[in-house]
């Protein structure tokens, strides 16, 4: 074999082996993304069963209803629709009536299943232990 011909197919190898990376990690993140909407959009579009999805919105004052055991339930609204989302689980300690949140899970039957509920906080949050740190004067002033 000459040295082109090496050259050449080496360099097949190579874009062959390119080739087969790439479709793996295209693969690999069509099952992993996960699509964000809110709650007017997912009730428009009406997802299928197996798709999963992030809503994300406020929580409606007075919709949060707890269930035998872990069960919550409550609604989501953009003030444009609304949803109402189930989760058997514990719920962040941030997450409240009147607040943003956001549920990870399957829009089944009308209603949103989730799996994972996470709690927006503004983006002035400071943990107590640093505001109070900010507050006192540094020692000798």
């Amino acid at each position: 074999m000459t040295r082109k011909k090496r050259r050449i197919m080496f360099l097949a190898a190579g874009a062959l082996a390119m080739t087969g990376a790439t479709a793996l990690a295209v693969v690999g993140f069509r099952e992993s993304i996960v699509f964000f909407m809110p709650p007017a959009e997912l009730l428009a579009k009406a997802p299928g069963p197996e798709q999963r999805l992030r809503v994300g919105g406020m929580v409606v004052e007075g919709s949060v209803v707890r269930g035998q055991g872990e069960t919550v339930r409550f609604t989501l609204t953009d003030y444009e629709g609304s949803v109402e989302v189930a989760f058997a689980g514990v719920l962040p300690d941030l997450f409240s009536e009147g607040q943003g949140a956001v549920a990870e899970g399957y829009f089944r039957e009308g209603r949103f299943e989730a799996r994972e509920v996470l709690a927006k906080h503004d983006e002035k949050y400071m943990p107590r232990n640093v505001a109070d740190t900010l507050k006192t004067p540094p020692p000798g002033t």
